[in-house]
C-alpha cells in the first residue's frame, strides 16, 4: 500500500525586523552634512542619500563601477580620491555621532 507523503504548509516568510542600531538616527559631522543635510537621520538613510549625490554628479568610476571618484566635498569624508563602494560605509562611520 503507497502511502502519501503529507508535507506541512510552508510557513510564512518572516520579515526580518530591522536593527534598531542601523534605524538610530545619527548627526553628521559638517563635513557629511555638506552632502546628505544636518538633521539627525538613520545610518541606512545616510548612505541612500549618499548614493543620490554620486549618481547626481557621475562619481562612480567608469571602468569599475564599484569605486567611488572623490569630488571636494567626499574627498573631506574619505580622506582620499578614490574609495571602493564596500570601503565607504566604513568610512562613513567616523562622520556620524
Amino acid at each position: 500500500m503507497a502511502t502519501a507523503s503529507k508535507k506541512a504548509p510552508a510557513a510564512p516568510a518572516k520579515k526580518r525586523a530591522p536593527n534598531a542600531a542601523f534605524m538610530k538616527p545619527l548627526t553628521p559631522s559638517p563635513a557629511l552634512a555638506a552632502v546628505v543635510g544636518a538633521k539627525p537621520l538613520p545610518r541606512t538613510e545616510i548612505v541612500s542619500k549618499l548614493w543620490v549625490y554620486i549618481k547626481a554628479h557621475k562619481l562612480q568610476d567608469a571602468a569599475n563601477k564599484r569605486m567611488i571618484n572623490a569630488d571636494a566635498k567626499l574627498k573631506e569624508i574619505f580622506g582620499k580620491s578614490q574609495v571602493s563602494m564596500f570601503e565607504m560605509a566604513g568610512l562613513i562611520g567616523k562622520h556620524v555621532k
